[in-house]
């Protein structure tokens, strides 16, 4: 089965063929660390973690690069507010960052190379550019002439002079032709790196060419981020790299969608936004995921309080599920692994789902009707063992824990407790049995009474 994603240089689904396969070389642009990471940061690092998971869970070898802007003039700005030096406050993010990332389950990329660290190959790569006549030195700044390079805005769909229209010099700016963006800005702070032009600091645009081909290579399988970066920022990434290189940047391109909240933008100013670490003290991490699962990639989500609290039902009815599963097979034993047609369908269109654009809301209704299909058949064993070795194997292609808490108490106890308190019930004494139920409960054990029987859950 091959795999189909939607690639925005050709706007168009095409079957994935890497250059070098099985090696896939995947770069994302990563965070600018100048505050806490918020709700669209992590969906967009889930989306691309989602998308390496399903490639190495067919085969490829990912190799993946997520870089960290750890100086830009926010960073320098918001430091100096507070009157500490630029690279302690850049510090002190991406620690948060890194916290961010373990407590979400996000594995961190094979490489996640701050900005800082790789000026020599800025320097360099803007050297070439100006031997080759594409960039051009104006009182300590560089430029790059975006007239000379002729594919620019074939990404962005955009020709020359509709950019134009919206093109500006600021002030300060020396640079010959408004469509140009800089590369190298001199300064005369205290942050700075000395170049052949004088003391100055690259260009946000420079950093991830000069990181992407430093540990990938001249062109890569997939350049990754959001909409809101095809321009310009991956615009003139694709300038400046294939001026640089004279070879196609990357093979496919993959944005996804933004997300604001409760259909506006996020943002402090309008007192709507929502730090990973804040969303994550009132909901499980499962359940953020299975949020941003429930909406295409390539869609916007607007996340708003109430989807987070029906999304928590459908969390806990896929953990009620599974807790009765394990509760069910520990006593069952078998050598032989026998085959169920109906799971194999479930799983077959799920992977459909997944080879087409990682289309994860069909694979989550896919993931579902597993879930119910067990709950219908929760006593026959061999079957709900296979339904669990599969519950497990798609959610950690969609980066699920579906974590269960441990009971507070043994198996052998709440059984007492439950012989207690049905006899209790038995000689009228409600009042003891209330407190048996309400005890239990406060250990994480929920009693429920069937008609000849009362039989217990874990507390989701």
């Amino acid at each position: 089965m091959a795999i189909y994603l939607y690639n925005s240089l050709t706007r168009k689904k095409e079957e994935f063929i890497p250059l070098n396969p099985p090696q896939v070389n995947m770069y994302t642009c990563g965070v600018t660390v100048y505050d806490e990471c918020h709700l669209g940061h992590a969906r967009s690092l889930f989306v691309f973690d989602i998308i390496k998971r399903y490639l190495d869970y067919r085969g490829y070898k990912v190799k993946l690069v997520r870089n960290i802007t750890d100086c830009d003039d926010k960073i320098i700005n918001r430091a100096r507010e507070e009157g500490i030096f630029w690279k302690d406050f850049s510090e002190r993010y991406i620690r948060k960052y890194y916290k961010d990332l373990e407590v979400l389950g996000i594995e961190r990329a094979d490489f996640e190379p701050k900005a800082t660290d790789h000026i020599c190959e800025m320097i360099k790569m803007i050297e070439r550019l100006i031997e080759k006549g594409f960039a051009y030195q104006k009182n300590g700044d560089v430029y790059f002439k975006v007239r000379n390079f002729s594919g620019y805005g074939k990404l962005s769909n955009q020709r020359l002079e509709d950019i134009l229209a919206g093109a500006r010099i600021e002030p300060g700016e020396l640079k010959d032709d408004p469509l140009d963006f800089c590369l190298w800005k001199g300064v005369k702070d205290t942050s700075f790196w000395d170049s052949p032009w004088g003391r100055g600091r690259p260009g946000w645009h420079i950093e991830c060419s000069a990181m992407a081909t430093h540990y990938l290579g001249e062109t890569l399988d997939i350049h990754g981020g959001g909409l809101d970066l095809i321009f310009p920022h991956h615009e003139n990434e694709i300038a400046q790299s294939e001026s640089y290189t004279g070879k196609p940047f990357s093979k496919y391109w993959l944005h996804h969608g933004l997300l604001t909240i409760n259909g506006e933008k996020m943002a402090k100013s309008l007192g709507n936004f929502v730090s990973i670490g804040d969303i994550l003290k009132k909901y499980s991490t499962d359940i953020l995921k299975l949020f941003f699962l429930s909406s295409h990639y390539r869609s916007p989500i607007d996340f708003s309080f109430q989807k987070m609290d029906e999304t928590k039902s459908s969390s806990e009815r896929i953990l009620m599920v599974l807790d009765r599963i394990e509760r069910e097979i520990p006593t069952y034993k078998s050598n032989a692994t026998p085959e169920f047609k109906e799971l194999d369908k479930i799983k077959d269109e799920f992977l459909k789902a997944m080879d087409d654009d990682f289309n994860t809301p069909v694979a989550l209704a896919c993931f579902f009707e597993l879930v119910n299909t067990a709950n219908k058949r929760i006593t026959d064993l061999s079957f709900i063992c296979e339904v669990r070795r599969l519950l497990y194997e798609l959610a950690a292609i969609l980066g699920l824990s579906l974590r269960l808490e441990k009971p507070k108490i043994s198996e052998e106890e709440i059984s007492l407790q439950i012989g207690r308190r049905d006899s209790a019930r038995k000689r009228g004494d409600f009042k003891l049995a209330d407190k048996i139920r309400k005890d239990l409960e406060e250990k994480g054990i929920i009693l429920e009474d069937l008609k000849n029987r009362t039989v217990w859950r874990r507390k989701i």
